[in-house]
Order: structure tokens, then C-alpha cells, then sequence
């Protein structure tokens, strides 16, 4: 990028954050002229109308709005580059951006999160829960927290595997003692099941370990489906049927008896925890800081002894 580029850019930037030229100038300290000069030189350049003005402000037009993202972004680079290069800064600092799952963020990530900036008080974190994929370069994301696959990561994003979670069936004792406790697989599955639905109205299937050691998944019949974890929770502790579960979830309940492991020898993998970042962020404190803290993440937490008894 030449610098008459990056010099157009600025006065752009301040131009649509200020909403007038005058105001512009006073932020850059340059003259109104100046600035006009410079938008007019960059639309001649680029061959579109930025910026339409009128008595009381300026307008940004949509070319003019997908370009301001584009500067914004061009922006924030530099900055974390110029910080990367300045060796002597080693003290995680600014803004840092955080995406992790919902329920699995307030369970886990949060409790990591909170010691993470007490201890870095130069940091301001911002902290997004969401199900959704997070288009990390999209959205400005610095690292993510996902559960699921990895397969076709691009090179653009570093990613690390830090875990894999474990799923068990269960139920609260008093729907056992009443429908009776599965010995088999068969007998599991004319339970009355509580499955996860997704957004797209169909429902999450059962993971089961064949005997060769494979990966086996099983679509069943439900008497409910819900669309969010903690409900699916809260209707086994109530005895509504039994579920599966990852162990993050449910290791609590499982520990203080409202909930009982079925089958118990039978706890097939689930989808791995992952953490994805930009590769050129990677070498920023911040990140670095951030990565390393994550890793601590326990995706699958010991059951309790008795539970595993049962």
C-alpha cells in the first residue's frame, strides 16, 4: 500500500465517524479543504461515489459503507501489527475479542475467564456467546472456542485441539425406579428419550461404540425435543426420560445424585474442543495470553465414584 493509499484512508475514516469534513479536519488537525481533496482523490480512484453531501451532513453510500469496513479493518491490522513488531511490549494490552459456545461458555469458559483478567488488568475483553459459526475475519474475532469438527480449516487460521468431550446416558433415579434401569443398548432405546432439536427442526441422534470399536450414530424415538441444553437438563433431573449428554453438562447433577449414569461402560466419544485463531494474530500478547489460559479447558471432567458404581 503506497502512503498517498493509507494518507486517503485516514481522512475517509474520520470523515464517516465524524459526519462532516470540518469535523474531520479538526480530529486529523488538517484543513476542511484537505480533507475534501483527499475523499475527492480516493472516489476518482476508486471509480465510485463514497460519500454524498448535503447542507446539514454527510451521507455514506453503501460503496462508501462496505469500504469504511474495509479501512477498519486495514487499521486495526497495522495497529496489532506495529505492536507484534515492537518487541519491548510484552504486557497483554487492549481490546480482545472472544467467541465460545453459550451453555459451554458460561459453564466452563467463564470461570477460566474471570482469574484470566483479573490478572491482565490492561485488557478489555469482549465476550460473545453464540451457537452460530463465528466467522472469525467477518466478525474481528481473535480466538474462538468451538465444539465440533476441524475438518477443512483453512490456512488463514491457526487451531488447536485441546479435548474431546464424553457423552453418557442418563436419568434421574425416581424415572429409573419406576421404567426400570436398561441393561442393554436395546433396552435403552424403547425408553422414553429426550433429544436435542436443532435449528433446523431435526433432531440430534445418539451416539453409540460398535463393537469393532467405531463410532455408530442412531436416530430415536422421542418423547421430547428441545432446542436448548440446559431445558433437556432440567427435564431429565424432573424424571420426564433418559438423554445423552456430554459430561460437561451433566457431571454436576450426576455428582449430587439427581441424575444416574446408564449403561456406564458405554461412553462413546463426542465432537472435540478447538481452539481457532487468525495465524496473524497468534504472535500478539493478547492472543497468546489468551491461548494459553484456554488450554486449561476440561471438556470431559471426572465423574463422581458413586455415579460410576450405579
Amino acid at each position: 500500500m503506497s502512503d498517498q493509499r493509507l494518507k486517503d484512508i485516514l481522512p475517509f475514516v474520520a470523515s464517516v465517524e465524524a459526519g462532516s469534513f470540518t469535523a474531520a479536519a479538526e480530529r486529523l488537525h488538517l484543513t476542511g479543504s484537505a480533507i475534501s481533496k483527499s475523499i475527492a482523490r480516493l472516489e476518482a480512484r476508486l471509480g465510485s461515489r463514497l460519500l454524498e453531501r448535503t447542507t446539514r451532513r454527510l451521507e455514506v453510500t453503501d460503496a462508501g459503507h462496505a469500504y469504511y469496513q474495509t479501512c477498519i479493518r486495514i487499521l486495526e491490522e497495522l495497529a496489532e501489527a506495529e505492536s507484534v513488531l515492537a518487541a519491548h511490549r510484552t504486557i497483554p494490552s487492549g481490546r480482545l475479542r472472544l467467541a465460545v459456545p453459550n451453555t459451554y461458555g458460561r459453564l466452563a469458559v467463564m470461570p477460566l475467564l474471570i482469574p484470566f483478567c483479573q490478572h491482565h488488568a490492561e485488557l478489555d475483553l469482549s465476550l460473545t456467546f453464540s451457537d452460530r459459526f463465528v466467522d472469525l475475519f467477518d466478525e474481528g474475532i481473535d480466538v474462538a472456542v468451538r465444539i465440533g469438527q476441524t475438518a477443512d480449516m483453512p490456512a488463514s487460521l491457526g487451531w488447536k485441539q485441546i479435548g474431546r468431550e464424553k457423552m453418557v446416558f442418563c436419568a434421574a433415579p425416581d424415572y429409573l425406579q419406576r421404567a426400570g434401569m436398561p441393561q442393554s443398548e436395546t433396552e435403552l432405546m424403547q425408553h422414553r428419550a429426550i433429544v436435542y432439536e436443532r435449528v433446523d427442526g431435526s433432531t440430534k441422534p445418539w451416539l453409540f461404540t460398535t463393537a469393532d470399536g467405531h463410532i455408530q450414530w442412531r436416530n430415536v424415538a422421542y418423547r421430547m425435543a428441545l432446542g436448548d441444553v440446559d431445558a433437556q437438563v432440567q427435564a431429565l433431573c424432573a424424571g420426564l426420560g433418559v438423554g445423552q449428554m456430554p459430561t460437561w453438562l451433566v457431571h454436576r447433577q450426576i455428582a449430587r445424585g439427581e441424575l444416574q449414569l446408564i449403561l456406564p461402560h458405554c461412553q462413546p466419544p463426542g465432537l472435540a474442543l478447538t481452539l481457532v485463531w487468525p495465524r496473524r494474530k497468534q504472535l500478539l500478547p493478547k492472543v497468546d495470553a489468551l491461548l494459553t489460559a484456554l488450554s486449561a479447558l476440561e471438556i470431559s471432567p471426572p465423574l463422581a465414584a458413586p455415579a460410576l458404581d450405579q
